[in-house]
């Protein structure tokens, strides 16, 4: 029997503070207006003292388990996207599993930086299609721990969210993923980083603070070849899927920032009203822009039985993918 995996809960969350671009511009010297001109952003939402990355996750997960009626026993896995989890050790999913109440779930952190969605969702989805359990895809992350306040490059871009996706068997074999491309690019792995607090680099009582904390070397190699790599895979996912854009009905991007995901969109022919943008009012949030962004969408607009979506995103190491979704 042909199997399939169907959505059925999508969920968002975001903290409460809300950072308009005037407090990041005067804090770096730019003019009014220069981050929306460039990045098309305008506010972010960075996390109180007290939140935590568990708690944001939560959240996003509690909202989707909420539009379905699925026994919480019964999901068998948790995959949590994220490059920013509560602790280096241990894992960050096995204490969200336990705050959602899924009490029979494997649960596994992803570290796959702004693709890592891309990547969960596909593990995730395998699943589902192979033991006919339902999973839960949580991507979220709080960047702004992370960034260097002083470096314009990183400090205008990023931002904190979670966004959540539960999957269940279908026998629908249109339903889940149709077509598949990842691709990575080591050769560009300093392009993005974190310097200090791995085993290369362990902590230490010396170790400059600016070292934990994320740089950008070269923004614009970065937008070259994330454009190339969404936009490679999206085409090879559509071929995969045996179709072409016009059975596209949505396309969510990763929301690096308004001109790359233009830069694809343009690239792959893709009408403007089928793009879902988010990034204007919730900035980069890395792997949980499209989780987010997915669940916005559905709150917008819900999704239909039929709709094709494309979702595709690339960021540090270099690491990509894209795939095609029926609903």
């Amino acid at each position: 029997m042909n199997s399939g995996a169907q959505i059925l809960g999508l969920g968002h969350h975001v903290p409460s503070r809300q950072v308009m671009n005037a407090e990041i511009e005067a804090g770096l010297g730019l003019d009014t207006g220069w981050i929306e001109q460039r990045a098309g952003i305008r506010s972010r939402f960075w996390a109180l003292p007290e939140d935590t990355l568990s708690d944001l996750a939560s959240a996003a997960g509690e909202k989707a388990m909420a539009q379905a009626t699925v026994i919480r026993a019964d999901v068998g896995l948790l995959v949590l996207a994220t490059s920013t989890p509560d602790h280096l050790l241990p894992p960050s999913a096995p204490l969200v599993a336990h705050k959602l109440g899924l009490t029979r779930a494997g649960a596994v952190d992803l570290a796959g930086a702004c693709a890592g969605f891309i990547h969960a969702l596909a593990y995730a989805e395998g699943f589902v299609r192979l033991h006919k359990k339902p999973a839960l895809v949580i991507a979220a992350n709080i960047l702004s721990r992370r960034i260097n306040r002083d470096e314009r490059a990183s400090s205008i871009l990023f931002a904190d969210a979670a966004g959540a996706i539960l999957l269940a068997p279908s026998d629908n074999a249109k339903q889940g993923i149709l077509g598949l491309s990842l691709a990575s690019d080591g050769s560009s792995y300093d392009l993005i980083k974190i310097p200090g607090g791995g085993s290369n680099k362990p902590f230490d009582e010396l170790m400059d603070i600016s070292e934990t904390r994320m740089t950008i070397t070269d923004g614009r190699e970065v937008f070259v070849k994330a454009v190339d790599m969404m936009t490679n895979c999206s085409r090879e996912a559509l071929l995969l899927a045996k179709l072409d854009m016009t059975a596209i009905t949505r396309f969510i991007p990763h929301q690096a920032n308004i001109r790359m995901m233009n830069a694809v969109a343009k690239n792959l022919k893709i009408d403007e009203h089928k793009i879902v943008s988010t990034v204007g009012t919730y900035g980069n949030s890395s792997a949980a822009t499209i989780a987010l962004s997915l669940s916005i969408a559905n709150h917008t607009k819900p999704f239909e039985p039929g709709e094709t979506l494309l979702l595709a995103a690339a960021g540090a190491g270099l690491t990509g993918g894209a795939l095609v979704f029926g609903v």
